[in-house]
């Protein structure tokens, strides 16, 4: 026999779920601010685990003392923002004289007058900068400000996860995996720029949560039931807040690197399909050309032209020095093409209609100056963009890799090694036929990134099966920041540019682990078992992470004890 109240479940179809909870109209569920558990225990537990990262982030920070990799380029165009407003050149760049005297404290008498032709944007340079400009021209002075950014991205994670599962638990286990990546950390400790894009571009899609549930919630204020017509609130709904300053963040992160642009135009359009989601919530019909008309356009507004301006404005020291460019780069090996066939960037001829037009103008001042320099800083642009292109096309790099392995990891980037210690010289008490090295890998946790691909996977079916928008971020998220490298397979690329993939991947993760853990705190055997499997995962991230730490902080091993972490050939 039916009960009454089986009875009304049945006559309300889907307004109660499969335990016969009551689910709350769509007004309602975008009324209420996400439930967020104690904001006290909530700062409490992040500032802990944001604290434990910058700990070890800033721990020998100095060492080695020598330039990493690309700190070469990144930290002299740093200091030469500082101190001159735009990047010069430096004595013999190919000879390495002007960084033994840097590392030896010399900063006088090695920078030339003419201006350097460099290939990134100049926010994280700035950045580094600011640490040479409290701590000197030194490993630690360059190296300071990406500890700290990448210290700060650990924090944005927290929130962010947070703020999308509603869970102080589920914020911090992100954290702690993103924490305890060994790309994450090794990055955090130079001064490269692929950190601070992976920190400006999390920023960005955090206020882009934000602005989805601000965006519900005002909806349902202005609106107090289901709509039978129309097109729902609109001029309500012109100015958003928290798109905006997605939009100022997007702009730093195409400040740091371009490849910033893609995630931008991706996560752009999964904002106009959460509008279109929640004015069908609201009953408008044909709601994602309506959402596309009266929420994309403001919605380019505050993140496309927003984006663009503080890109424009990150160029402030470029432009006051437009002259200086003019003067030097307007006909450089980067307004050259590649002819056919390229061995290197080798097979190029001069081609004299890309000389730049602003070259033959008297140099303007006021607004006219202004303008003149926009249009110098484009031409700069496209030769920056033949660079990256054409330039490098044929060229080979021994830590070069292609992007369908960085996810398993296929070709970590050396980044430093001092190889054939003797026995008894620098501590080291290898046997007398053997020898010690010390070495700085640029290498995932692969505990981190193996199970990442399969929960990026789990993820793209609870997305496309469960509906379930949180794991459409993380999609999303992977899939814009990996794919669009293999455009460029064809030039030297590196696996550490998937660094701005992480973030998503470590979502993936702890979206997969809740479901795991499940919505019931009680101590049920599903609760037990999903507890043990999330808990001992992290357990073996943690001893995963312990494993490397030598080759991650340029400890000194034994060459059999570094073999042990070397699990494969491509790896060496």
């Amino acid at each position: 026999m039916t009960t009454p109240a089986a009875a009304d479940r049945e006559m309300v179809g889907l307004a109660h779920d499969a335990d016969g909870a009551r689910i709350p109209l769509a007004p309602e569920r975008a009324r209420r601010w996400r439930h967020l558990e104690d904001p006290f225990v909530g700062w409490t537990a992040t500032l802990s685990i944001t604290l434990l990262s910058l700990f070890l982030r800033l721990w020998k920070l100095g060492t080695p003392h020598s330039f990493e990799f690309d700190e070469t380029y990144y930290a002299k165009d740093a200091w030469s923002l500082w101190h001159f407003g735009y990047a010069r050149d430096y004595i013999d760049n190919d000879g390495g004289i002007a960084n033994k005297h840097i590392l030896a404290g010399q900063t006088t008498h090695l920078w030339k007058p003419n201006a350097s032709m460099v290939v990134h944007p100049e926010v994280g340079k700035w950045l580094i900068g600011l640490g040479e400009k409290t701590f000197g021209m030194t490993p630690l002075g360059w190296r300071v400000v990406p500890a700290i950014v990448g210290t700060l991205l650990i924090l944005v994670m927290i929130r962010f996860v947070r703020r999308l599962t509603g869970s102080t638990l589920l914020g911090c286990v992100a954290g702690l995996l993103l924490s305890l990546d060994g790309m994450e950390f090794v990055l955090s400790r130079l001064a490269l720029l692929d950190i601070f894009v992976a920190f400006f571009l999390l920023c960005a899609v955090h206020c882009l949560v934000l602005d989805r549930d601000w965006y519900r919630a005002k909806m349902a204020n202005l609106v107090p039931g289901q709509l039978t017509s129309g097109w729902g609130p609109v001029r309500a709904l012109l100015f958003r807040p928290w798109l905006l300053v997605s939009g100022i963040c997007w702009g730093l992160a195409c400040g740091s690197k371009w490849e910033a642009v893609y995630p931008l135009a991706a996560f752009g359009l999964l904002v106009v399909a959460w509008c279109a989601g929640a004015r069908r919530s609201f009953g408008v019909s044909w709601p994602g050309l309506r959402a596309l008309l009266v929420d994309g356009v403001p919605a380019f507004f505050h993140l496309v032209l927003v984006a663009l301006v503080v890109y424009i404005a990150t160029w402030t020291g470029w432009l006051m020095h437009s002259h200086q460019y003019v003067q030097y780069l307007s006909s450089t090996q980067y307004t050259q093409y590649v002819s056919g066939g390229s061995d290197c960037g080798k097979n190029i001829k001069e081609d004299p209609k890309k000389h730049w037009p602003t070259a033959d103008q008297p140099v303007k001042h006021g607004l006219p100056g202004l303008v003149q320099g926009l249009e110098s800083l484009a031409y700069y642009h496209r030769d920056v963009y033949v660079f990256h292109t054409h330039f490098l096309t044929g060229c080979t790099h021994t830590y070069a890799s292609q992007p369908r392995g960085w996810l398993l990891l296929n070709r970590p980037v050396g980044v430093d090694a001092q190889t054939g210690i003797k026995p008894g010289t620098d501590g080291c008490n290898a046997p007398q036929d053997s020898d010690c090295l010390r070495q700085v890998l640029l290498l995932g946790t692969p505990a981190i990134w193996w199970g990442g691909i399969l929960a990026a996977l789990y993820a793209v079916a609870m997305w496309l099966g469960a509906r379930d928008w949180r794991f459409g971020v993380a999609v999303v998220g992977i899939a814009s920041t990996w794919l669009p490298w293999f455009l460029y397979a064809g030039r030297p690329i590196f696996s550490f540019y998937s660094v701005i993939t992480l973030p998503f991947l470590v979502l993936a993760l702890t979206l997969a682990i809740g479901k795991l853990l499940g919505r019931s705190t009680a101590p049920t055997p599903r609760r037990t078992v999903g507890v043990v499997i999330a808990g001992s995962y992290v357990v073996l991230v943690l001893v995963n992470f312990a494993w490397f730490w030598p080759i991650y902080t340029d400890g000194l091993l034994t060459h059999s004890e570094w073999l042990q972490r070397i699990w494969f050939a491509h790896w060496i």
